[in-house]
């Protein structure tokens, strides 16, 4: 299945309090290997931000919420998605089938 993952700083604490949470995501995500489950095609930051967007497939959605958990300094979304031309031809078979219906 393919998701995207939207992620954003966790609001909190003095600015000493974000400062040393950015310097730990950053050592943890040097340490960390992406699970091979995991093919990202698109993994990107907001500018300006401490948030992004990642496009992965996977059929273990568990790998990414361990994700999610090893960075817990962040808070995050997973949504499904398809690709426009699978989602345009679901959506023709099922008008198709919804009009044959009378």
């Amino acid at each position: 299945m393919k998701y995207v993952l939207t992620w954003w700083e966790r609001p909190g604490g003095s600015y000493a309090e974000v400062e040393s949470a950015q310097e730990r995501v950053l050592s943890v995500f040097q340490q960390y290997e992406m699970p091979a489950s995991m093919n990202i095609s698109e993994f990107v930051v907001r500018v300006g931000e401490f948030g992004g967007y990642m496009v992965v497939e996977t059929d273990s959605p568990s790998d990414v919420h361990k994700l999610t958990t090893i960075f817990a300094a962040f808070q995050a979304k997973l949504e499904p998605v398809l690709d426009v031309m699978d989602a345009v031809a679901a959506e023709a078979e099922a008008i198709a089938w919804r009009n044959s219906l009378g």
